[in-house]
């Protein structure tokens, strides 16, 4: 590799890894958006996955998944990222660590159902069917993971944390979802 083609490839990565740590900021300063559901008083609706939805789609699932491994870290060095400002690795750890634990997976796999392995296209030349799919496999991921942790430290069946943290959640994903959607087809608008 020629020393120009070198450079390029480090000159992309530091500017993939400052993408990847804007996400993790944008993602911490939302914390403090923390509401309570009415059905789930334990869980908090939040932004995050909003933005786990919009990694995957804006950053491709490497850098997607480091974006969230980052705002991980930082919660568990007790930096107030976490919904309502909260911090420390007891959160990881806790009734709804299995969300957060879920973050980097689900922003890697929306990344690889809406680009593939692959470099990734622009999010806006992502047709709105690959983006939905994408959105859905990694809700189910976010889901999966938050149901079973749920279960797991609340000591219930798993068919009794699904009602209890995901089915109040779904309208709520729904509109995050319509969200991410819109905000990478209004990128398709902008002219190049």
């Amino acid at each position: 590799m020629a020393a120009s083609q070198v450079d390029l490839v480090g000159e992309e990565r530091t500017l993939n890894l400052a993408r990847a740590a804007v996400v993790a900021a944008v993602t911490s300063a939302t914390a403090p958006v923390a509401l309570t559901h009415p059905l789930a008083p334990g869980v908090p609706v939040t932004l995050q996955t909003l933005w786990v939805f919009l990694a995957g789609l804006v950053l491709g699932p490497a850098w997607a998944g480091v974006a969230f491994a980052l705002y991980l870290l930082a919660g568990a060095l007790g930096l107030p990222v976490f919904a309502g400002a909260a911090g420390g690795i007891g959160h990881l750890v806790g009734p709804t660590g299995g969300f957060l634990l879920s973050f980097p997976v689900a922003a890697a796999v929306v990344g690889v159902v809406a680009h593939g392995t692959g470099v990734p296209t622009p999010p806006g030349d992502v047709p709105v069917p690959r983006a939905v799919a994408a959105i859905v496999a990694g809700s189910v991921v976010i889901y999966a993971f938050g149901a079973v942790g749920w279960s797991v430290l609340q000591a219930t069946s798993l068919p009794a944390a699904v009602a209890t943290v995901v089915v109040p959640f779904l309208p709520v994903a729904a509109l995050k979802a319509a969200a991410a959607v819109a905000v990478v087809r209004s990128e398709a608008l902008v002219p190049r």
